[in-house]
């Protein structure tokens, strides 16, 4: 037997041997988990993943070895973990958590469930189902030296989606296409390319030079008749003069993907044309004018000073010329591949990432940008922070001590847990704050959710609205929509039932400012009414936006306003706190009581630097202004809550 018997007590010990327990997520934190759990005598446990294992996960998933490379996660974390406790029943499954036959009732089997996961996408699923099947979920990430584990549950607790979450930084197209300045351009620049030529294009990720970068200036007529001949070939002139555009993908095919001619076309041609794009580069102090580069003479060394001695092939970084014949390389791998059908870029795939960094660095080289090794164009492109496998033990270990309170009927005790890089004032780096109540505006976990989406609804079609509101932003699986009280299906998750040709309609063609639309995703049992509001356009360029509370739709303008107006309330208010006087960075002083369930806190605050609770100290309390708590708050260490 794997687990030491007596440690817990009876009640609890027959709860983690009878529970059945989920586990999501085979890989960093779940190679640590599964471990924990046979050992802390749990013995009936489902494990899901659909990765399968790549070499370079074997620094930290210990359950992995060598010869396990491309096998299934899931089915050799079962095995590994069975060697050491024969007499676990371990259920191993292979696939997404998302598929159709996971549904409410398979969740409802569970006792609790455990999330290891690495993504949004699937946090945001695993959250709805739990809700929907009324399963205690405990929630966990790592970030490098970060990490934390929380507790959700419904009704009870806040859920995964009650508070936004940053969303991943985005790059406008212009500077993307015209004017890079940092590698990440170049490298999102890259991803693009590899869509348009082996993927499922997205006209949004053009990758020629955008023609109406509001910072060019208008052309003449004969300027723009030489730029359309720099660019024959994306489109050749027909008899009556017009232009047939061709996609990227389509040209590459028509020249049995010629590695010459596409890099000539991408870094020769394309290049040549930004240049008569004089009002991007004349008179510009902060950028430099792209140089053009022919194939037939390119630069032997890299921009960028590197060591003598650097022998793993991902630290170097690449020259030009090197850069050309590992694209060359790609390219015939990938076209092989694209021919049975779209790719799909993966930071894992080798092809797909020397493609990726050869195009990033021969961009980076064009536009002076110092060039990057493969190991750093990996981390940047897949939004990589190096894993620490120290922490996905700890944060492991967390996991299962929330469970356990689970399982011994003392949810509220239950803690958030914060993994930190410093310690706090008390020496300790693993920091708990209590768990908040669910948020009464949230859009999934509230009793009747709705949501407000402010858009052009002249411009935004049927389909846009169901790709980037209702699967994107909203994180549905299989949506329906219609429109409310008139029974007019605008969405059909059937296949049978889709009429693409109404999906290529403008949202004002079915409804006007103010419309609600009736959605839900009967996989994930979700229901949820969504007001649509027009604007003719937004801030930042945003498409739309989306937001629980329709107040948060405001531009910022009136938002900037209301806020100034708040301050000015404020200030004439007297806000009286206490003060722990032996502090230096912030941490306040937890009383010994609250270490041992019994809490002393005060009414949370809102803190810019992060959710650290007031606590109760013997200090002798004095009056302050707003204005020096908004300060004291700022000076404040707080906790960064991860992904």
């Amino acid at each position: 037997m794997a687990q030491v018997n007596g440690v817990f007590e009876d009640t609890l010990q027959k709860n983690v041997c009878d529970s059945k327990v989920l586990m999501v997520g085979a890989g960093g934190i779940g190679c640590e988990l599964l471990k924990n759990l046979v050992l802390s005598g749990f013995k009936d446990i489902t494990i899901i993943d659909l990765d399968t294992i790549d070499v370079s996960n074997l620094n930290r998933q210990f359950l992995f070895q060598k010869q396990h490379v491309g096998k299934s996660k899931s089915a050799c974390a079962k095995e590994a973990a069975l060697r050491f406790a024969p007499e676990c029943k371990i259920e191993s499954l292979h696939g997404s958590i998302m598929k159709d036959e996971y549904n409410r009732d398979w969740f409802k089997q569970f006792r609790i469930v455990l999330n290891a996961l690495d993504n949004r996408q699937a946090r945001n699923h695993v959250n709805r189902m739990c809700l929907a099947a009324q399963v205690p979920l405990v929630e966990s990430g790592t970030a490098g030296y970060l990490g934390q584990a929380t507790v959700i549950m419904k009704n009870k607790f806040e859920c995964y989606e009650c508070n936004p979450k940053p969303t991943q930084k985005t790059f406008p197209g212009c500077t993307i296409r015209n004017t890079p300045s940092e590698p990440i351009h170049c490298i999102v620049w890259a991803k693009h390319l590899f869509n348009q030529l082996f993927g499922e294009a997205d006209p949004d990720q053009d990758v020629s030079p955008d023609t109406e970068d509001p910072e060019a200036a208008a052309k003449s007529d004969g300027d723009n008749a030489g730029a359309e001949e720099e660019k024959k070939p994306e489109g050749e002139a027909k008899k009556d003069g017009n232009v047939e555009r061709k996609s990227t993908r389509v040209w590459a095919e028509e020249n049995d993907y010629n590695t010459q001619k596409i890099f000539s076309k991408l870094f020769c041609t394309d290049i040549k044309y930004l240049l008569t794009m004089e009002n991007l580069w004349k008179n510009r102090q902060d950028r430099q004018p792209p140089s053009p580069l022919e194939w037939d003479d390119l630069p032997s060394s890299p921009n960028v000073t590197q060591a003598s001695n650097v022998t793993l092939a991902d630290q170097k970084v690449w020259s030009v010329a090197e850069c050309a014949k590992v694209l060359d390389e790609a390219i015939t791998t990938l076209k092989e591949e694209a021919k049975k059908g779209f790719l799909e870029w993966d930071k894992d795939d080798l092809p797909a990432l020397n493609f990726v960094t050869a195009c990033a660095n021969i961009r980076m080289y064009i536009f002076n940008i110092k060039q990057k090794s493969r190991f750093e164009v990996k981390s940047m492109a897949g939004n990589i922070i190096p894993a620490i496998a120290t922490t996905n033990a700890v944060i492991a270990g967390c996991i299962v001590m929330e469970a356990l309170k689970i399982l011994s009927n003392q949810m509220d005790r239950c803690k958030t847990v914060y993994l930190r890089t410093q310690p706090n004032a008390r020496g300790k780096i693993l920091v708990t704050e209590r768990l908040e109540p669910p948020n009464p505006k949230c859009i999934v976990c509230r009793d009747d959710p709705e949501a407000n989406v402010k858009l052009n609804m002249s411009t935004f079609t049927l389909k846009m609205f169901e790709e980037k509101i209702l699967k994107g932003a909203l994180n549905m699986v299989a949506p329906d929509a219609e429109l409310a009280g008139k029974g007019t299906i605008l969405i059909s998750s059937d296949p049978d039932d889709r009429d693409e040709q109404m999906l290529s309609k403008p949202l004002s063609d079915f409804c006007q400012d103010g419309a609600m639309l009736s959605c839900d995703d009967f996989l994930q049992n979700y229901n949820l009414k969504v007001f649509l509001w027009h604007a003719d356009s937004l801030d930042d360029g945003k498409e739309f936006l989306v937001a629980g509370d329709k107040e948060k739709l405001q531009p910022k303008a009136e938002e900037a306003a209301k806020e100034e107006e708040k301050k000015d309330e404020d200030d004439d208010e007297i806000c009286e706190i206490e003060v722990d006087a032996t502090a230096t960075n912030g941490d306040r002083k937890r009383p010994h009581e609250e270490e041992n369930g019994a809490s002393s806190k005060k009414p949370k605050l809102d803190s810019a630097a992060g959710d650290e609770e007031v606590q109760e100290v013997s200090a002798p309390p004095r009056e302050v202004t707003s204005a020096d708590l908004k300060r004291k708050m700022e000076e404040d260490d707080g906790v960064v809550c991860i992904e």
